[in-house]
């Protein structure tokens, strides 16, 4: 059987193995991020303030559904990865097979849900009147594309526990591509609007899926997996097993989207001026967030491999490593904006308007840096360990409770403007590292599911 697609974390030099699996995953967030803001940034360029409040209202819809799937996903590439780590590679496409038939279920009864309630949905949003129709088109053609976005998600959860990271950013590289060229095409070419830059990313997401889904059915001897139609078949250790850890890592990624979708209900209530503002905080928290993610991508897989292995020791050494890493992109981000604060606006709006509304945001994006600097390394260790019932916990404290805690403290005593309502979302964002630095102290993250099997 050919190693060729598969990473061994279990010893070897950590910071190497960290930069080499952790760079393909940065590149390919890089392109999620990129995929994500030129909706934004040539709906905003050929079509204006209502177009770019459509796609803003519209994309934080979409990822709140997306992040439902995003977390069943996660939960599968752990198990995966501590199967590795324990040499239980037989099983691994028994749970292939689950979480696809699992998440392919879910995406049908979200695209059905979302389609019949889409307009109450952007009523809850507060949606500015001006915006409304594009939002509605976005929403719509997004909803309808779901499964492809769910199966892009379980491909790469898969190849990304067994420790490959380069593939996945090959096909997302192929969606940013033909998204990008769409994009041009349907709304600077066609005057397609809002509709346009949703038709775009629904068909960039359907072939980076179907790209990956061969690759996985053609290289099964190069992973060493055997897929056929008997993985198709529910399993209930192995559906359990998911459930048990894709439920709150699933609630605690749609509880901080909801909490996000509350917060910026409130701000779209101040017009579309404050709309398109809270819209380039998110983009940019998008870019935050490529970096810490792909550190926690890494890291959760790497810490899921040695605790299936029962090698400890390394933990703390990944979490050190993992720290370094996007400490250091936070310095330089923060730096950045302090510096050149109308070059980065001024790449979502030549609104003056906006723009001076986005300064406000300077001072709360430096400390949203930093929080996902923290929030890294700890959500890796969270997820590494399996402890399901830490993310309930990560869930509802930082999904919920303070999220929307803190947003409406600020928003509507301390600071009573809409930039209040981002404060609490900052805040908020230091959650998991306090969770975390509590778990670790304690210990309790050196067992894991695979060692109850």
């Amino acid at each position: 059987m050919s190693e060729k697609y598969i990473a061994d974390f279990t010893k070897g030099s950590i910071s190497r193995q960290m930069a080499v699996f952790a760079f393909p995953l940065f590149v390919s967030n890089l392109l999620q991020a990129v995929y994500n803001m030129v909706d934004m940034i040539i709906v905003g360029q050929y079509v204006g303030k209502a177009g770019l409040s459509a796609v803003s209202v519209g994309g934080d819809v979409l990822n709140f559904l997306t992040f439902l799937g995003v977390g069943f996903a996660t939960a599968g590439q752990v198990i995966i990865a501590q199967h590795m780590g324990a040499g239980k590679r037989e099983q691994i496409g028994k749970i292939i097979g689950n979480l696809a038939v699992f998440l392919f279920g879910c995406a049908v009864l979200v695209s059905a849900v979302t389609i019949a309630i889409r307009s109450h949905i952007l009523d809850w949003m507060n949606t500015p009147p001006e915006a409304q129709q594009q939002a509605y088109a976005y929403v719509t053609v997004c909803a309808l594309g779901l499964l492809f976005v769910y199966g892009y998600n379980v491909v790469s959860a898969v190849l990304r526990g067994m420790g490959d990271s380069r593939h996945p950013l090959l096909f997302i590289a192929i969606s940013t591509v033909i998204n990008l060229v769409l994009d041009l095409i349907l709304i600077a070419g066609y005057d397609m609007g809002a509709f346009g830059a949703a038709v775009a990313t629904v068909i960039g997401q359907g072939i980076s899926f179907l790209f990956g889904l061969v690759f996985l059915l053609r290289n099964q001897q190069k992973l060493g997996i055997a897929l056929d139609k008997s993985c198709l078949h529910i399993d209930s250790n192995t559906l359990q097993a998911l459930l048990k850890l894709g439920c709150p890592m699933a609630i605690k990624n749609t509880a901080v989207m909801f909490s996000k979708l509350f917060v910026n209900s409130w701000i779209n209530l101040y017009g579309v001026v404050a709309s398109s503002a809270a819209g380039i905080y998110s983009k940019i928290n998008v870019v935050s967030n490529m970096f810490a993610n792909a550190v926690n991508m890494a890291a959760s897989t790497m810490i899921g491999q040695n605790i299936g292995a029962g090698t400890y020791g390394r933990v703390p050494k990944i979490l050190r490593t993992a720290a370094g890493i996007t400490l250091t992109v936070a310095a330089t981000l923060s730096l950045l904006v302090l510096t050149a604060p109308r070059l980065v606006f001024g790449l979502f709006t030549s609104d003056p308007d906006v723009m001076q509304a986005s300064m406000a945001l300077i001072p709360m994006l430096c400390a949203l840096f930093f929080g996902g600097a923290c929030r890294a390394p700890s959500n890796s260790l969270i997820d590494g360990s399996g402890n399901y019932k830490l993310n309930f916990c990560s869930a509802f404290l930082d999904g919920i409770v303070n999220r929307i805690g803190f947003s409406l403290l600020f928003g509507l005593v301390l600071v009573r403007d809409w930039s209040g309502f981002l404060w609490g979302d900052v805040i908020a964002g230091f959650t998991p590292f306090v969770i975390a630095a509590i778990y670790y102290k304690t210990g309790k993250w050196k067992t894991g599911p695979i060692h109850e099997q």
